[in-house]
């Protein structure tokens, strides 16, 4: 049954969020007061429960997230979600917090340029840098990926960039409502919108088109629906029956399970976008599943994958 806070949240998104994405002049709108507010620092609390070291990037801060007692040399690259064009909020960091300390593990939370003043060319330059760097300190194996929205675009673009470049891949992929086919030309995702309590067709389109830098929409680039599946790693995905995302995450997972991927959905019943990220019954059963997830490939420990080479080179 769906709780009562998860329909309180959906009903104060409508009634706010939405807005934002209702045009692209709402979308610039609430970019333009978000610039003044914005803060990509971790909360206090969390500062100070764990230790966390800023460094630089192509220019652009990484935050590195240690616990207590880490588990050797595993590493994960939480990758923010936010319309590309939006920071890093405390409800990222508040999910960030709980899997450094329940799984022991190291994160690094990159702090990526963002639209409409960089573009998805900064975006990526910076993106690959930091895992080349990681590369150089720790095997691939040990690296997983994370992201929500956004953020989860970016964990597969970034793999199958990884293998377009020949370079090792990392061990897994969790992704929360992730962005998978950016040109919205699914006849479902019209319906879909119209249920979605937060995300809408026109802002979603706009953020795009300020971030694609002038490539097609249908570039794996930009929706990875559209790239070679078969070089992701083994995949829990997480996506509400309410979500704008939600019909085009159905035929991502059937693609590339058909394309031989590791891959598990699980879809939040009458959920809405990003729903492990806020604080409700229905967030804490997706984060007991998260953990479990992240520590079987943790345990596993796969051998070194080989490099594959995208069959989709832009």
């Amino acid at each position: 049954m769906q709780s009562l806070k998860s329909r309180l949240v959906a009903l104060v998104l409508k009634h706010t969020r939405k807005k934002s994405f209702r045009s692209a002049a709402a979308l610039h709108k609430r970019i333009a007061a978000a610039r003044k507010m914005e803060d990509h620092r971790p909360p206090q609390a969390i500062r100070q429960r764990l230790a966390i070291e800023e460094r630089q990037v192509d220019g652009f801060p990484v935050y590195e997230i240690t616990p207590s007692a880490p588990r050797g040399e595993s590493r994960l690259i939480y990758f923010h979600g936010g319309a590309y064009c939006f920071e890093i909020t405390p409800f990222h960091w508040n999910l960030i917090a709980e899997l450094a300390e329940r799984l022991a593990i190291r994160i690094t939370v990159p702090i990526y340029p963002l639209a409409p003043e960089h573009d998805i060319h900064a975006m990526f330059g910076m993106a690959m840098s930091l895992y080349r760097q990681m590369l150089q300190q720790v095997p691939a194996r040990t690296i997983l990926f994370a992201g929500d929205s956004a953020g989860g675009n970016m964990a597969v673009v970034l793999t199958m960039m990884a293998a377009r470049d020949e370079l090792p891949l990392p061990a897994a992929h969790l992704l929360i409502s992730p962005g998978l086919d950016m040109t919205m030309t699914n006849p479902q995702v019209e319906a879909a919108a119209r249920r979605d309590p937060w995300l809408d067709i026109p802002g979603g389109l706009e953020a795009v088109r300020l971030y694609a830098a002038g490539i097609d929409v249908a570039d794996w680039r930009i929706s990875p629906l559209y790239g070679d599946l078969s070089v992701l790693p083994p995949s829990l995905v997480f996506s509400g029956t309410r979500d704008l995302l939600y019909p085009d995450t159905l035929i991502f997972v059937d693609k590339a399970r058909r394309a031989g991927v590791d891959i598990e959905l699980v879809s939040g019943e009458k959920m809405f976008h990003v729903w492990p990220l806020i604080d409700m019954p229905e967030a804490r059963r997706a984060r007991e599943r998260m953990v479990a997830f992240l520590s079987e490939r943790l345990a596993t420990r796969p051998t070194e994958p080989v490099p594959v080479r995208n069959g989709r080179s832009p």
